[in-house]
């Protein structure tokens, strides 16, 4: 039997796609030990992917790297996906022609684009271009206007009527299909604007739900003692902070770091970690002197999943990939949603509310006393976050193979 060979091709803005993605190839060479995957992606998740041992393609040193183009235009905490889509826009046309070049060159027997949108215009246009079945996978659907101008609104409202008049072409019939990463309530019963459907409507119509995906079994770290163990923790209490793959919640890594002399005024032998990501220099952030090695900063930590179940409490951006990972592992956390991103301030956050996870808190609103008193009030609390389906890179990944080979496909 011949290699099922699969062209993926990854969202690259932070590391949360690329985490998911992995996942999701995991499963598949699970379920057909013949799976050949090859890659295209750009920093960080290039670092990620190569970390793991997978096959890059030589274009991704071509590749226009998204989360450049998210930095260049977010300010003080702050990120406006329409300011960051209008600024990346020649960058996916360029991944395009690339995209163009490599499956005019190499036979695929399908191609999984993980919210790639510079994939859409090609594709639309050029019906012929793929010989194989294309399969794209979303966590949210429609942009939402945040800075109330009335550029915004008209460039989200032209942006919507692309992804509707997108999926309709790409998603008409099998065996291409789109994937939504989560369940339908995770999408707001509402409007894409004038003249388009409503949001959950249009994506019952056009996607599969296949449920949560993670990179880790959650029941594998129900012992969280036996996990600090591992991980080479002490018995003191542990404050984990993390920022994601990019480097524009800096200054909340900062933020906790001047709070933390609070926190260790009222619990002596607590511990934080900053965890600055693949994207921020640990050396550049600020931190108050004497802290006796009870407060840290590190990089890039693979495998982050598990000092997070180590944690007594975690502190984070508002991404989507983190806080599902937390609600998993039922975790105690605070949640600061980047102003003006429209996703972490409704997606994610209305689905966490639905959870019952995590506490959001607003950066700018947030004094370092006032983050104090909300990390003493959860400081090891117990919490009891809805069960979520978590089987989502198992589903994803049938669902892929399935569009690849036409066969259902069962583990081994």
């Amino acid at each position: 039997m011949s290699d099922t060979r699969v062209l993926f091709v990854s969202g690259s803005l932070g590391l949360g796609h690329v985490s998911r993605d992995l996942a999701i190839v995991e499963q598949m060479r699970r379920l057909d030990p013949s799976v050949d995957v090859r890659w295209l992606a750009a920093e960080p998740a290039t670092t990620m992917l190569v970390t793991a041992g997978e096959a890059l393609l030589p274009e991704v040193d071509e590749w226009a790297a998204e989360t450049a183009a998210a930095e260049s235009v977010a300010g003080e905490y702050s990120s406006s996906i329409f300011k960051y889509v209008i600024r990346a826009y020649a960058g996916m046309d360029r991944n395009a022609v690339v995209f163009e070049r490599v499956v005019a060159r190499e036979r695929f027997d399908v191609v999984v684009g993980d919210e790639t949108y510079e994939l859409w215009e090609p594709l639309v246009k050029k019906p012929t271009l793929l010989s194989c079945p294309y399969v794209m996978i979303y966590d949210f659907i429609g942009f939402d206007p945040r800075g109330g101008g009335l550029i915004e609104r008209f460039g989200s409202y032209y942006f919507n009527r692309l992804w509707v008049g997108s999926d309709k072409k790409l998603f008409a019939e099998e065996p291409n299909r789109a994937l939504f990463v989560g369940e339908p309530e995770d999408i707001p019963d509402a409007g894409l604007g004038p003249l388009l459907p409503n949001r959950r409507t249009h994506a019952r119509e056009h996607y599969r739900f296949v449920g949560y995906t993670l990179s880790f079994d959650p029941a594998a770290y129900a012992d969280r003692d036996e996990v600090r163990r591992a991980l080479g923790y002490d018995d003191a209490p542990t404050i984990v902070v993390a920022i994601g793959g990019t480097s524009i919640g800096k200054a909340l890594l900062e933020l906790c770091a001047e709070t933390f002399p609070l926190i260790r005024a009222q619990v002596p032998d607590v511990r934080m970690v900053l965890v600055s990501g693949p994207r921020v220099e640990p050396n550049s952030v600020r931190i108050p002197a004497g802290m006796d090695g009870q407060l840290r900063v590190e990089g890039y930590v693979p495998r982050l999943y598990e000092h997070l179940a180590a944690c007594d409490l975690a502190i984070v951006q508002g991404g989507g990939t983190t806080t599902l990972e937390l609600t998993a592992l039922k975790r105690p956390f605070l949640y600061f949603p980047l102003h003006g991103h429209f996703e972490q301030e409704v997606a994610v956050s209305e689905r966490l509310d639905r959870h019952g996870a995590g506490t959001r808190m607003s950066f700018s609103a947030t004094t370092p006393e006032l983050l104090a008193e909300a990390a003493l009030a959860h400081l090891g609390r117990e919490v009891a976050p809805a069960a979520i389906r978590t089987q989502g890179a198992l589903e994803a990944a049938r669902e892929i193979l399935e569009a690849a080979t036409g066969r259902t496909h069962s583990a081994h």
